[in-house]
Formats: structure tokens, sequence, C-alpha cells
């Protein structure tokens, strides 16, 4: 199943027409991002529901917050990962976006987004306390990478339109320690 919810993304990356609402994003996520965490819990021997579930907000959080990292280069490539009833309800278009246009409204709208990111990272990290201490390490990795990322993009105060927040040296030593030592940083 994981290999063919991968092959149905593949399908709708190629007819890319966007997302009218957040469940219609994360239901993107649900087949582009959620099998690869799956596959690795299969690979550790994990098959359950409640461990599927946890891996699955993880996964849809990191691509959340790759989106959010990635605005300006997704719009390049013709493409907009924000719901459309996000974009309306804080009054951002796509003008907005090509002309790089960090309006309130578009902070407002990257606070909401980047919240959700959050709340999804930290509900599913939850899933390190389930598995051995091999894949614990890498679940907090990976969720401490997106929370991460989401700092880095409040850092320079959301103007992902021209510049992409990046995690420094230090920034990936931090989440490696923290790992080591079992913990995730909000």
């Amino acid at each position: 199943e994981p290999f063919a919810d991968l092959l149905r993304a593949f399908r709708s990356d190629v007819s890319f027409s966007g997302f009218d609402t957040i469940d219609d994003l994360l239901g993107y996520a649900r087949y582009s991002a959620n099998p690869v965490g799956r596959l690795v819990l299969y690979l550790f021997g994990y098959r359950d529901p409640q461990r599927q579930a946890l891996s699955d907000l993880v996964c849809s959080g990191l691509q959340l917050a790759n989106f959010w990292q990635d605005v300006a280069g997704d719009f390049d490539n013709g493409r907009i990962y924000f719901p459309r009833h996000d974009l309306e309800r804080f009054g951002v278009t796509p003008d907005d976006l090509r002309d790089a246009r960090v309006t309130p409204g578009f902070v407002a709208l990257m606070k909401h987004e980047i919240e959700l990111a959050r709340d999804l990272l930290i509900r599913g990290a939850a899933l390190s306390r389930t598995v051995d201490r091999r894949l614990r390490r890498d679940i907090l990795m990976f969720a401490g990478g997106g929370l991460a990322i989401l700092r880095a993009i409040e850092k320079i105060d959301y103007d992902v339109l021209r510049q992409r927040p990046k995690l420094g040296k230090l920034g990936y030593l931090a989440i490696g320690c923290d790992a080591i030592r079992g913990r995730l940083s909000h």
C-alpha cells in the first residue's frame, strides 16, 4: 500500500492544480510523505495503527515545514501549496507571492500555517517514546529538524519570499544533541 500511495502522489504531481483546503493539502501528504514513515516503521517491525498515525503526523508536519520553507522556489516552479481557502482568508494573492510582497496578511498566513505544522510535529514526536532507541533518535531528528525549519522562518520574520531559511551547522548539531538526549526543542 505505501508504494501504491507514493505512485498516486507522483501522478497528482504531474497534474498539479493546488489545493482548496488544508484537508486537501494534508490528503496530498497522506500519499506523498506519510508512506515513507510507514515504510520506515515496517523496516523496524512496527505495523500497528497507533504508531502509523503518529508517524503520519511527523511526516505531514515535516512536509508542511518544507513547503513553507520553499514558498518562493515552489512558486517559481508553478506551484502554490497554500490552500486557496487560506489565501483568501488572509487576503493573499498569487500576485503577492510573485512580487514577493510580505504583507501583514502574508505574515498572518505564515503564522497560521506554521502553527499547524508545529502542532503536527510535536504531537507526532510522541512516536519516539513507543519505539526502540535506534529509531527514537531518528524520529526526534526528523521532528526536530521540521521544528527548527519553522523557527528559522520565524527568525526571518516570515519573509520566505525573498530568502530561503536555512539551518546552520550549529542548528544541525543542536538537533542531533537533542535527539541523543531524547528531547525535542519546540
